[in-house]
């Protein structure tokens, strides 16, 4: 999990009042002020005591006092160290896992669909946005490559990835090539690159097309001039989605991201996708799940939010990462485990269809 050191150490008292304000603001999202915490603490407390509290915790950045309010709101910092020392987990019951596993059961082998189930899921169990990355192939090995002849100096490419994944690329070129050309470029290639991670291949492509032209005979040159369009990464403009989110209209409902401006450059960055998925892909090496509470994300964009993602596995390979999107004003304690729990479901319902 995502932490960070305390350089202070809070007295049991301290912490009981700064876990019930962060508990309330959460709740109300109205400023919390010191009649309410000794109303509801329970506890012998003079109001005077309270505030003086308050205003030790202030000192120490874990709370501020919006504008003219009497009452005071969490920080960062005080939500950090509430997520890290103070929260009280709320596990999910069995009714609850299945409901969610029964949802990846209405979807067939299909990744994206599962990917899309489980970003709608999350953003309709949580009423935030939900947002997961497409299983990336961590190892892609070629199996088997073959061409097929089509009209127009077009070619049909055929390509076996990790011996089940097939892909299929119509090819431009610039004359015709016969089934036997086709059939001598294949053979080549499979004869060579066969069973070796496609990175390889490409770096090995790119060595022999600097060769000169002597060097290689004819087959070669075919094989190599074909699979440049096939293995070699697409340029086209086309940028290929990344991840899948949903519930984005969600957050429309927090006063706190309500503001026009905020809202569009917020959507913005979702559609642009970059800064999110810089941020996702850090929790793609990370242990289980991550916080990042308003600006440990490190995007102004996302200084009112925060995100609880959690890495979700194929083969027992960590292939991507799902996660929420809120306010810094939610309810851990009922997130972090919904977040926790889809990910490994979202893991088996992939493993048991691949």
């Amino acid at each position: 999990m995502h932490t960070q050191t305390h350089d202070e150490t809070l007295n049991e008292r301290s912490q009981q009042l700064l876990r019930l304000l962060v508990e309330h603001y959460i709740r109300d999202g109205q400023p919390v002020g010191s009649r309410t915490l000794s109303r509801d603490m329970g506890l012998n407390l003079s109001a005077a005591t309270i505030r003086n509290v308050m205003a030790d915790l202030e000192e120490l950045g874990f709370v501020t006092s919006p504008h003219t309010s009497a009452g005071r709101v969490p920080t960062d910092k005080g939500y950090r160290f509430f997520v890290d020392t103070l929260l009280k987990y709320e596990p999910l019951d069995d009714e609850k896992i299945a409901a969610i596993q029964s949802r990846f059961g209405e979807h067939g082998a299909d990744h994206k669909a599962l990917v899309a189930a489980a970003s709608q899921m999350l953003s309709s169990v949580t009423r935030l946005a939900g947002v997961v990355t497409l299983p990336r192939q961590s190892h892609s090995s070629l199996s088997q490559i073959e061409f097929v002849p089509l009209s127009d100096n077009r070619v049909l490419a055929v390509m076996v990835v990790n011996g089940r994944e097939v892909q299929n690329r119509i090819v431009q070129l610039d004359r015709h090539y016969s089934g036997e050309e086709l059939r001598r470029a294949s053979n080549y290639l499979n004869q060579e690159f066969g069973g070796k991670e496609l990175s390889a291949v490409r770096e090995h492509l790119l060595s022999r097309m600097k060769e000169t032209r002597e060097s290689l005979n004819q087959v070669m040159l075919d094989a190599i001039h074909l699979a440049q369009h096939v293995v070699m990464p697409q340029s086209s403009g086309g940028s290929r989605m990344e991840y899948v989110i949903a519930g984005e209209t969600n957050l429309m409902n927090f006063a706190e991201l309500s503001n026009v401006e905020k809202l569009r450059r917020l959507f913005e960055a979702f559609t642009q996708q970059r800064d999110i998925l810089h941020l996702l892909d850090q929790s793609l090496k990370a242990e289980g799940v991550q916080i990042f509470i308003g600006q440990e994300s490190g995007y102004t964009i996302l200084d009112d939010c925060s995100v609880v993602t959690a890495p979700y596995t194929l083969d027992q390979e960590v292939v991507g990462v799902l996660g929420v999107i809120g306010p810094t004003r939610m309810a851990y304690e009922r997130i972090i485990p919904i977040v926790d729990i889809t990910a490994k479901l979202l893991g088996s319902a992939l493993n048991s269809r691949s």
